[in-house]
Parts: structure tokens; C-alpha cells; sequence
């Protein structure tokens, strides 16, 4: 296919990982439900491959611009990466992200099997100190929760330089703001669970490279490790791609809204969000990103049992953690044990779905004032 005849995302996501046409064919990949396959083909066994995977990798691939493997989780997914590294190898990471993600490095680091230096991903000057001697850095940007923005295009050029590997969790921007293989990083990760699945019911991660001898060895990791998803969890994440650029677009002109709104309110302190002219992370996320994302978080003028009751006041938005979803939900971050004691306390993250404006914003006021 030409240059100019590249699919815009919104034809991507409805086109790709369709089965062959054909007269009577299908027009969506039947639901293949089958651990055992005959002997002489590319398959060979349920836990090697199927049908669904092959197809919602195909449209992952698509978006991100590489090879695509799915896993049974989003934090499967990323053990895989980290699975792959020497014992004792360095990885430079963000010392405030996805709680899960910082729960493994910890963990990983304590027990010998890493060596984890954690900066803070926003000071590019800092990440570049630490990577003589990295192995992978690991970046997440935006951050969770408190969307700080990393200087990809510059820390990918830089980490390839020194002979780093790099891995992009690109869950929050996903690839309609951002692909960082494109950029260079060598590993690509997502919970599709979120915003590529879209409506909070399917559990699954992804990776994508356009190194076929990486793609082999996570692959591997895949086929021994057994971290395989469901085929009617793949056709149901499938089925929610196929609206994933509308869903996606609604949700951030959601989160400008409100987060321009938060911003003037008299019980809100502070409020995060990569799209507010005034935000400490502005600049740097319009020089490389096409928008600025649907989730937002903000601090109260109080403590975090205030923050709670917020949360647990509302009816509208749903008081629950993830993101991503049709439906707009909050949670106070801070009530996880494994998130980073640099959050504040009555921080609430915010995923915008597509909900109408007003009652979004009607909800939140009598939340605040209920509260």
C-alpha cells in the first residue's frame, strides 16, 4: 500500500483483523474454541495460537505500527518483558506509575533478579544520568496517576545511543496520540483491557516490536509461561476496537472540559492534566503528541477520608479503579498500598468516558458539595 493510501485510524479500527472475503464468508472471525488442532500446521496446540489472537494482534500491530502478541493480562504482558532481562541487569523506570508495575519492580529489585534505578521520567536530565549501564529503560507516559509527561522522541534517541533497550507503556496515550516504535523504542505495551477493549469487560495486555528476534523470544515467554488469553476474550476485545477512535475521541474532549473546569474550582488545589495551557507538562506533550488524553487527576483542599467520601458520592461516575472504559470512573489513588507515597493523599484520578458533558459535571458539583 502507497504512502498516501494509509488507512486513517478511525477505517483502521473497523477493517483490520477481518477474516478473508469471499461469497457467504464471514464478515467477523468466528469465536475459535478449540485447545487441539491436526498434526502439519502453523498452530500445532491451543496454547501456540488461535484464530481470535491472530486477528486482534493483526489490529494492534496495525496501530502501533509492529508485530503484536497478546497476553492474559496487561501486567502479564510486562512480567514477560522483565522475564527476558539477565539476572541482575539495570533497568531505569519512573519512580511513580501504574501501582501494579511499581509493585513488580520493588519486588524484583528486593529479591536480586534487577537492578532498578527509579527517576523521575519528567526530569529528562535525570533519566539521562542514569542510563550508562541500563539495560532497559522503562518508560510510562503519561504517568499514573499524576500524567507526567516523558520526553520520548529525545530519552528513546538518547537510550538507543547508549545501547539501551526501551519499552513504552502506552496504555493512557495509546497509539492515536503517540507510537513510540515509530520513535525507536523497541517494545510497546498496553493493557487492552482498556482503552483498546473499551467497556470493562475483558482483562488482557499486548505487546508489539518490529524486531522479528524479540517478537520470537517474548513469543516464547507466551508459549512456555502459558499467560495466554481466552479466544472469546480476544473476540470480544476485537469487537470492542472496532470503536475504539470514536469512544477514545469523545473521552478526551471530555477530559478538556473538565479539567478546565476542575482548574476553577475553589475546592480543587491542583489539577493534572497535559492539555491545560497552565499545566507544568504542556509544553512538552504538544510538541510531540496529537492530544492529550481522557484520564486527568486533581488534589483536594483536604485530606484523603474527604477524598473518599468525594468518590463514594457521586452517581453518574463510577467509584472504581481502572480506566478506560465507556463509563467515566474516579477512585482516590492513594487508598492502594502499592502506590507511590510521592502521590498525594486525596488525589483522585479521573477516566473520562462518554457520558454527556453536563451530567458529568453536575455530578462532580454534588459530589464536591455532598462530600
Amino acid at each position: 500500500m502507497s504512502e498516501k493510501n494509509v488507512l486513517r485510524p478511525e477505517t483502521l479500527a473497523i477493517s483490520t483483523g477481518r477474516p478473508s472475503k469471499g461469497p457467504d464468508g464471514p464478515v467477523n472471525t468466528p469465536i475459535s474454541l478449540n485447545s487441539t488442532f491436526h498434526a502439519g500446521g502453523d498452530v500445532g496446540y491451543g496454547r501456540y495460537g488461535n484464530e481470535n489472537w491472530t486477528a486482534l494482534e493483526n489490529a494492534i500491530g496495525a496501530f502501533e505500527s509492529g508485530a503484536s502478541l497478546i497476553f492474559s493480562s496487561g501486567m502479564a504482558a510486562i512480567s514477560a518483558v522483565f522475564s527476558i532481562l539477565p539476572v541482575g541487569a539495570v533497568v531505569t523506570a519512573s519512580h511513580q506509575g501504574y501501582s501494579g508495575v511499581m509493585t513488580l519492580l520493588n519486588n524484583l529489585h528486593a529479591s536480586g533478579k534487577i537492578d532498578v534505578r527509579f527517576v523521575d521520567v519528567s526530569d529528562t536530565e535525570a533519566v539521562l544520568a542514569a542510563l550508562p549501564g541500563t539495560a532497559l529503560l522503562w518508560l510510562e507516559s503519561p504517568t499514573n496517576p499524576t500524567l507526567a509527561i516523558a520526553d520520548l522522541p529525545r530519552l528513546i534517541s538518547a537510550a538507543k545511543a547508549e545501547g539501551c533497550g526501551v519499552a513504552v507503556d502506552n496504555t493512557f496515550a495509546t497509539p492515536l496520540l503517540q507510537q513510540p516504535l515509530v520513535m525507536g523504542a523497541d517494545i510497546v505495551a498496553h493493557s487492552v483491557t482498556k482503552y483498546f477493549a473499551g467497556h470493562s469487560d475483558v482483562v488482557m495486555g499486548s505487546l508489539s516490536t518490529r524486531d522479528p528476534a524479540l517478537f520470537t523470544r517474548l513469543e516464547d515467554v507466551r508459549k512456555i509461561g502459558g499467560a495466554i488469553p481466552g479466544p472469546f476474550e480476544a473476540w470480544l476485545a476485537l469487537r470492542g476496537l472496532r470503536t475504539f477512535p470514536l469512544r477514545f475521541e469523545r473521552a478526551c474532549a471530555n477530559a478538556m472540559e473538565i479539567a478546565t473546569r476542575l482548574s476553577s474550582h475553589p475546592k480543587v488545589a491542583e489539577v493534572h492534566y497535559p492539555g491545560l495551557p497552565e499545566d507544568s507538562q504542556h509544553a512538552r506533550a504538544a510538541s510531540f503528541m496529537k492530544g492529550f488524553g481522557a484520564v486527568l487527576s486533581f488534589t483536594l483542599h483536604s485530606d484523603g477520608e474527604h477524598a473518599d467520601r468525594v468518590c463514594e458520592s457521586s452517581s453518574v461516575i463510577t467509584y472504581a479503579t481502572s480506566l478506560g472504559g465507556i463509563e467515566s470512573l474516579w477512585e482516590r489513588r492513594r487508598r492502594w498500598a502499592g502506590e507511590s507515597k510521592s502521590v498525594p493523599e486525596s488525589l483522585i484520578r479521573l477516566s473520562l468516558g462518554c457520558e454527556n458533558i453536563e451530567d458529568l459535571w453536575e455530578d462532580i458539583l454534588r459530589s464536591l458539595e455532598k462530600a
